[in-house]
């Protein structure tokens, strides 16, 4: 049986991995994020990597483990939103993406060991999500719930937010926090089944 570790504290995560079928462990990164890239394609491979490889880095890991770590982060007009740091933040990014389309990127890194050595594989999703108009009040209605404090560009597409969700264009659980269609397809080019 072939070991699988989620390099993710994140319940999304763990939840599309869980319902795709896969038996892993939970193992988070907690390393501080350092980023040195600028386009967002290429910041949420090097922030993914980062949590792959501190795993990596702790444990005595046999050959055949398999590590993945993920990071996502949501970008309008080549501005990068992350996780809003009060109320007021949440609200004004939600009132500048409300009529809008934006971009979520996840970027994903697999660490395969293989004869004692990591090979490491990273790719990035991008899809874009467009917002119907929404009000003031109907954004401070979702702010008082405190779903938008713990997320990339203050919403949840799985959550409250999403019935203001007009259109997505790409893959519905990059929105979520992990592209398991492009996660499988990857693996499957360098001959890794994830289930079983």
């Amino acid at each position: 049986m072939r070991k699988i570790i989620l390099a993710s504290a994140s319940p999304r995560r763990r939840e599309l991995l869980a319902a795709a079928g896969v038996i892993f462990q939970i193992c988070a990164a907690e390393g501080e994020e350092k980023i040195t890239a600028e386009r967002p394609d290429e910041i949420v491979c090097e922030l993914s990597a980062q949590k792959a490889e501190e795993i990596a880095s702790k444990f005595e890991l046999g050959d055949g483990t398999v590590i993945i770590g993920a990071d996502t982060i949501v970008s309008y007009k080549g501005e990068i939103l992350g996780k809003p740091s009060d109320e007021q933040a949440a609200f004004e990014t939600l009132k500048m993406l409300q009529g809008n389309t934006h971009q979520v990127y996840t970027g994903v890194t697999v660490l395969v060991k293989k004869k004692g050595k990591w090979e490491k594989h990273s790719f990035a999703e991008c899809t874009d999500v467009t917002f119907y108009p929404v009000t003031d009040e109907e954004i401070h209605v979702y702010i008082k719930s405190g779903e938008p404090m713990d997320k990339a560009g203050s919403y949840g597409i799985q959550g409250n937010f999403g019935i203001y969700v007009k259109g997505i264009h790409g893959e519905y659980t990059n929105v979520v926090g992990l592209p398991v269609g492009r996660l499988f397809y990857e693996l499957k080019k360098l001959g890794i089944e994830l289930r079983g």
